[in-house]
């Protein structure tokens, strides 16, 4: 997702019973998921932490106003009789995807409804606006003594833990990328996202290089520091010193629903397409066949699917293209929803079971063939993506989708 963090003077998001030393502050760079401060496709706050998308600020700073409505079971947010402030001050350094912007949103407006502050940051708004954000964060960090970060593997936030003194980090990321990312920092590995590794590195990450490092060094224990991974995925492979906190959903599951189940079957889409790992003609002879096959009606498109992508699946299987205006297990869990979910592999099939435990709905996920991959996908994407499969608890695995063409 977007990169995000937060600024906190009271309880940890996500870290429960834990109160921060004055000055704490969690730092900018979201990622996806139920964590404290940050938004993605999978994103459960814990009772009294901010949604995803979070970062340091120098103070109460409001964000810009909502561009949407406020949820229809929740106080309005930024009203006098319903927030009362707690002291957390959420940043988003805000992304150029619109349908990344407008779910963060949706998010910050949730963050206000229940009572914290949150700083909109134009972080990529311009040659300069990097050094006008990094600028205005950079004294906070200098004074934190906690660090809440989303996505590790943001260049943004890898430049900004460079800063910071903190000696007490925090990774919340509900996302795929969590697995890799404790992996890679187990095996002493430079931090790449899993479809990138394998391909050549550009002149920017040689570059960038240094900085990486670095973060990579930040974000290993030792020397006093300490480090915590807040996530309800499957991590085995942990690296030593690494406290890991999970994630099981229990905010969204008291905030939201129960939902109203429909008869039919919603698809979820994937972004695979778009990062060069499927073939499109390949993912939408998938699609065709999920939805002849299981009756699917409706298709819950990924933020980062190309409009072009979502046209032409609208016109070949008469879908109803969805776009979530906020994370997909909130949609989930504020209903309606299918009594059966159907995904590729990706996070979903980890965070929705858990979302929407205690109801009768069904997640069923279906392998990517060998066959769909592009000839440039990373040599690692069928072993990543069959894990992503295999660690799901709580779903049902289906026979591979070539079956069902």
């Amino acid at each position: 997702m977007s990169d995000a963090a937060s600024v906190e003077s009271g309880p940890i998001p996500g870290v429960a019973g834990r109160t921060p030393a004055a000055g704490s502050a969690p730092v900018p760079g979201a990622a996806s998921g139920e964590r404290p401060g940050a938004t993605g496709s999978g994103g459960d706050p814990v009772p009294g932490s901010a949604p995803e998308a979070t970062g340091p600020a120098d103070g109460p700073v409001p964000g810009p106003a909502p561009e949407a409505t406020r949820p229809a079971d929740g106080p309005a947010p930024g009203t006098a009789a319903a927030v009362v402030h707690t002291g957390l001050t959420l940043v988003v350094l805000s992304p150029n995807d619109p349908m990344t912007r407008g779910q963060l949103r949706r998010m910050a407006e949730l963050a206000r409804g229940e009572g914290h502050e949150v700083r909109w940051e134009e972080a990529r708004g311009g040659a300069t606006a990097p050094f006008h954000t990094v600028g205005g964060l950079a004294p906070l960090l200098r004074r934190a003594k906690r660090i809440v970060m989303g996505d590790p593997f943001s260049r943004y936030v890898q430049l900004l833990l460079t800063i910071t003194r903190a000696r007490d980090l925090v990774v919340v990321d509900d996302g795929t990328a969590t697995m890799e990312f404790v992996a890679q920092l187990a095996r002493g590995e430079r931090l790449v996202r899993w479809h990138r590794r394998g391909g050549r590195r550009g002149p920017r990450d040689l570059v960038f290089g240094p900085v990486s490092a670095s973060a990579r060094r930040r974000l290993t224990p030792g020397s006093g520091r300490r480090v915590e991974v807040f996530s309800s995925m499957p991590i085995n492979e942990t690296p030593d010193g690494v406290h890991v906190t999970a994630n099981d959903f229990s905010w969204t599951r008291a905030r939201f629903g129960p939902p109203r189940l429909t008869k039919g079957a919603d698809l979820v889409g994937t972004s695979l397409v778009e990062t060069g790992v499927v073939d499109p003609d390949r993912y939408l002879d998938a699609v065709k066949g999920l939805t002849k096959t299981y009756g699917a009606t409706r298709y819950f498109a990924h933020r980062r699917e190309s409009t072009d992508k979502l046209h032409r699946l609208a016109v070949e299987t008469g879908l109803e293209i969805v776009r979530p205006d906020l994370p997909l297990e909130l949609i989930a869990r504020r209903g309606p929803i299918g009594r059966t979910i159907l995904s590729f592999p990706s996070t979903v099939v980890h965070t929705l079971p858990l979302a929407l435990a205690g109801t009768e709905v069904r997640v069923a996920v279906f392998d990517i063939d060998p066959a769909w991959l592009t000839a440039t996908a990373s040599p690692r994407a069928q072993g990543f993506l069959s894990g992503v499969t295999g660690t799901a608890r709580d779903v049902h695995r289906l026979s591979a989708v070539t079956t069902a063409i």
